[in-house]
Parts: C-alpha cells; sequence; structure tokens
C-alpha cells in the first residue's frame, strides 16, 4: 500500500497532535513540518526525524496539506496549496457567512486544479454539525441547543494572542445553558500597553462581540492552561406529527487532540471525493474511516 503524503502546516499545539494523528494511521505518513522561517530553527532542533521547511516545494511529492494555522489565516495559505496540486484540510471555525464565503472561494480554485478543499473540519464547526443534522434528520422541526465547554477554546485563544499589546493569553468558553455562553479571557500584557485598551479590542473582535466577555489581566497565564473543552448538544422536536422528541450528544475532550484527528479523518476523506471544496457535512461519513468499506459497513451497521 503506497502512503498518502502529508505536509502538517503550522506546529503549534494543534501541529502536534496532527503529527501523532498521522503517525498512528496506517495509510499516511509525515512528508514533512511547513513553518514560518522564523520559526523554522526551532522546530528542525526538535523534530529531527522530519523535514522542516517553509515551503512546501521543498518537501517533493505531497498528497495533502494538513493546515494547523489559525482560521484568519486559511483563506490566505489554502489557495497557495490548492494551486500546486495538493489537497487541504482546515479547522476554520469562524461561523456564519464566513465559511460560505470560504467554500465559494476555494471551490473555484479546487476544481481548476483538479483537487479537493475540505474546510471546517474541526469539532464546531464540524463533527458537532453532524450531530446537529442527525439531530435534525430525527426530528426536522424544533430547537436545538449547542452549549460549549467549560473548557479552553483555541481559536478565541488565538485570536486574543494576536491583539496589539497582548504578551500571552487563554480564552475559556463558560457554557450559561440554551446556547448562551460566557467568554472568560485572561490577558498578560506587553510592557507599556494599557490594559484597558486591550481590554475594548478584545470585546469588539468578532470572536467575542455576540456573547458576554469577561477580560482579566494576568502576570501568568501558563499557571491556567487546561486544554480540555467539551460539547452538549440539545434537541427538541418533533418526528412527523409527533411532539416531544428529546436527543442529546455529549462530547468532553483535549481540544488539539480532537481538532487534529478530525482533520486527519478528513484529510483521508478527502481523496475519495471529486475536485471541490467540501464541509463535512456534505461527505459520507464512512469516508473518514481507515479500512475496506464492506468491512466497515460489516462492523458499524
Amino acid at each position: 500500500m503506497q502512503k498518502i503524503k502529508v505536509a502538517i502546516v503550522g506546529f503549534g499545539n494543534v501541529g502536534k497532535e496532527v503529527m501523532e494523528a498521522v503517525l498512528e494511521s496506517p495509510d499516511m505518513e509525515v512528508a514533512g513540518i511547513v513553518e514560518i522561517p522564523e520559526r523554522v530553527h526551532r522546530c528542525r532542533g526538535k523534530w529531527d526525524d522530519f523535514a522542516v521547511v517553509s515551503d512546501v516545494d521543498e518537501l517533493g511529492k505531497v498528497d495533502l496539506a494538513i493546515l494547523a494555522a489559525g482560521s484568519r489565516c486559511v483563506p490566505q495559505i489554502a489557495p497557495y496549496y490548492l494551486k500546486r496540486g495538493i489537497n487541504t484540510v482546515d479547522a476554520f471555525d469562524i461561523h456564519g457567512q464566513s465559511i460560505i464565503k470560504l467554500k465559494q472561494e476555494l471551490t473555484s480554485i479546487a476544481k481548476a486544479n483538479g483537487v479537493v478543499a475540505i474546510i471546517s473540519a474541526g469539532w464546531d464547526p464540524g463533527t458537532n454539525s453532524v450531530a446537529r443534522i442527525l439531530m435534525e434528520a430525527i426530528a426536522p422541526k424544533g430547537m436545538t441547543y449547542t452549549n460549549y465547554g467549560p473548557g479552553m477554546s483555541m481559536g478565541h485563544t488565538v485570536a486574543v494572542k494576536a491583539i496589539e499589546g497582548v504578551d500571552d493569553a487563554v480564552a475559556l468558553t463558560m457554557p450559561q445553558g440554551n446556547g448562551i455562553h460566557r467568554r472568560l479571557v485572561y490577558v498578560k500584557t506587553k510592557p507599556g500597553y494599557d490594559f484597558k485598551k486591550v481590554e475594548e479590542t478584545i470585546k469588539m473582535d468578532s470572536y467575542f462581540n455576540r456573547d458576554m466577555t469577561v477580560v482579566f489581566c494576568v502576570d501568568d497565564v501558563g499557571r491556567l492552561i487546561d486544554m480540555g473543552h467539551g460539547v452538549h448538544i440539545e434537541r427538541k422536536g418533533v418526528s412527523g406529527r409527533t411532539h416531544n422528541q428529546r436527543m442529546e450528544f455529549i462530547m468532553q475532550v483535549t481540544n488539539p487532540a480532537a481538532t487534529a484527528q478530525v482533520m486527519v479523518s478528513a484529510a483521508r476523506a478527502s481523496l475519495k471525493q471529486k475536485p471541490g471544496c467540501y464541509t463535512l457535512l456534505e461527505i459520507p461519513p464512512i469516508d473518514y474511516l481507515y479500512g475496506e468499506k464492506d468491512e466497515l459497513i460489516l462492523r458499524l451497521l
């Protein structure tokens, strides 16, 4: 069996977990790590078994690239790989019209180059989206509430760290019930920056401006880090004309590992799709798994 050659783009918390997931996948191998130039030398010293480069062209043949970078980087970097004939998978997590816009942009590029892009392949949006669609298939009328946490949100944390004046930060999501959340943000500011101005910028950011957000100034963010997270999805609805149908989906995970594994599973599925851009909702679930289709059906049906 010829293994799928995977480039890992970005080597932070998620990128490291992507490597672990790829190494545990019998049909994949790590082609190398792609990092921004100023971080390449750091990775080379720690990961001597793998090529660490600043451009994917240095890795030779690559089948797909898993984009383990922040969501706001995805629209800029995904086209670069797609235009080189490399499938891409990302965990773009900015809900709403941003996902539709990205899908439209990448669809034309992917089709023009005969490749596949899978976007928003995390756990929300991602696997939680699949849970929501299954619930709605069972009870088409009704209400679904998605309650995140309590736990560390990687997307929100990355967004805060990118704000000018922030030296280090962590953003926690605290569920209030019925799909309402509070964001707790702990920030260490850089010397010379006004915390109040940093706080105001955080609260205006699109990651935070729709939720109740409380920002704290701390001296040490590291002691607050716990990458555990979770979700509780509830639906109460109607099947046909039968009311009061209730269902739940509950998950507690280590955030980076769960996100990385979903991306790796989506990477496998990308090789089974026609050229274009997809979300997890549009892909047959069986395509995410390693193994012969008939054997998977027999085991899982």
